[in-house]
């Protein structure tokens, strides 16, 4: 008598990519509803008898022989791409590209396509989104009617693998990933499986023939790709195409390099010709800024490797209501309630029945904590209704005991200030670095000490 084995069922959320033993209407891991699929098992495993192993094939590392000097890369002559991309493109990489829809991308990705084919590179740009003649369209607005791009509009992944093996191309740009279906896969286009398996199937050809392949990948509402997470372990890099609405600059943000330092930025502005290379992002964000304001603090930051100043602007009013309001854009919320509670508990400044506002102007993200000590200026410049010295930079890390703790690449931050006029920076005692000749420097100890001297006894 046989004995029968149940199939396997798996089921996974397409919001999160997290598997399930069973169907639920909620996802237990992300908390969206309707979004738990059943998912095809791609393949049987083998038998016992075609089981191999790695044995013979095992090379010590010290033998292998390697070139010392790094990957050849091609240049577009996009300065800002090419510096996120840790300084061109990478021959047999896969670079996944996300952003929230009409943000750019395939603007962005379309003018790097005609840079890359003037460079001498044999590009091809797989639309399946848009027809053949849209993407056309797109390419005269921008005045790159006679690039030696190829166009082509499928969304079927085995014809698009079959012509790629034929014309072996340099890079390869799919718009986007989510469209992409496989017939090896029973599920609709843009769920997990069938994202997973284009996914990988796109870079083992980039792996195999040599060949540069750029994904653009769809967002959630929550900004992260769509899709399970692995694609982005797959891929060798990940860029954000970042940028608000109501702003005219769009930022391209390195999360993860193979090739090059992680969390490097490129700044683009969008006009009616498309993106142009903003060279001196700081300008740009201090642009619009008042000579002398209470409650604004220039803080002077650090994306990847380049030295970047932005605003702080803040506003604290009585509350009308019981419950005070903190709303933060452009910072972390939650370390926003920190550095008030280290304000009240360290130096006996009270927030208590104050609405909080804080923005960071121009619609620019800052992550580091470098900007603890701009973001504690600027809260007591709006609540004492006093401005602090317009050519004054201010950074530093504050620890919950009030102490400031030094941070990396002070000289940089200060040559940039010096750059755009400033002469004096409010910055941690124990920082590393000389300052430029001419500029002067308040070293600080703790937080109490900065608030007696910036805006008197606390």
């Amino acid at each position: 008598m046989h004995r029968l084995m149940a199939k396997s069922q798996i089921f996974t959320c397409s919001a999160c990519g997290a598997s399930h033993s069973k169907w639920s209407g909620r996802c237990d891991a992300c908390g969206e509803w309707n979004s738990i699929v059943e998912e095809a098992p791609l393949s049987t495993g083998p038998g016992k008898k075609a089981l191999g192993g790695l044995k013979g094939r095992q090379v010590p590392l010290l033998e292998l022989n390697t070139p010392e000097a790094p990957p050849p890369r091609s240049q577009s002559g996009l300065d800002e791409l090419d510096r996120v991309l840790g300084g061109g493109l990478v021959p047999a990489s896969a670079t996944l590209v996300g952003g929230d829809p009409g943000i750019g991308k395939s603007t962005l990705l379309l003018q790097a396509a005609a840079r890359f084919a003037g460079a001498g590179l044999s590009c091809i740009y797989v639309s399946g989104e848009e027809a053949s003649a849209q993407v056309r369209m797109r390419a005269q607005r921008l005045g790159l009617g006679d690039a030696a791009v190829r166009l082509a509009a499928e969304t079927n992944l085995r014809d698009i693998l079959t012509t790629l093996d034929t014309e072996r191309p340099d890079l390869v740009i799919i718009d986007s990933i989510q469209t992409m279906w496989t017939d090896t896969v029973e599920a609709a286009p843009g769920s997990v499986s069938q994202v997973r398996s284009a996914a990988h199937e796109l870079v083992t050809f980039a792996k195999r023939r040599g060949c540069s392949v750029i994904l653009v990948g769809h967002v959630t509402k929550e900004g992260q790709i769509a899709g399970p997470r692995v694609v982005e372990h797959m891929v060798d890099t990940v860029l954000y195409f970042e940028g608000e609405r109501g702003h005219q600059f769009r930022i391209l943000r390195a999360v993860k390099n193979r090739f090059g330092p992680a969390d490097e930025i490129g700044v683009f502005e969008m006009t009616g010709g498309g993106l142009t290379e903003v060279a001196n992002p700081s300008a740009l964000f201090l642009s619009d800024r008042e000579a002398r304001a209470p409650g604004a603090v220039v803080f002077s930051g650090i994306e990847g490797t380049r030295p970047v100043l932005v605003e702080f602007q803040a506003l604290v009013a009585p509350s009308p209501t019981p419950q005070a309001r903190r709303t933060v854009v452009g910072w972390d919320s939650s370390r926003l309630a920190m550095i008030l509670a280290v304000l009240e508990a360290r130096c006996g400044i009270p927030f208590v029945g104050l609405d909080v506002y804080l923005n960071v102007a121009g619609g620019m993200r800052v992550s580091e904590p470098a900007a603890d000590l701009a973001v504690a200026a600027a809260l007591l410049s709006a609540r004492e209704d006093a401005a602090l010295p317009s050519d004054m930079v201010v950074f530093g890390e504050i620890s919950l005991s009030g102490a400031l703790r030094p941070v990396s690449q002070t000289e940089n931050r200060l040559k940039e200030a010096q750059k755009l006029g400033f002469s004096q920076a409010a910055l941690p005692d124990r920082s590393s670095g000389s300052a430029p000749t001419g500029f002067g420097t308040r070293p600080v100890k703790d937080l109490a000490t900065f608030v007696g001297e910036m805006f008197g006894a606390g």
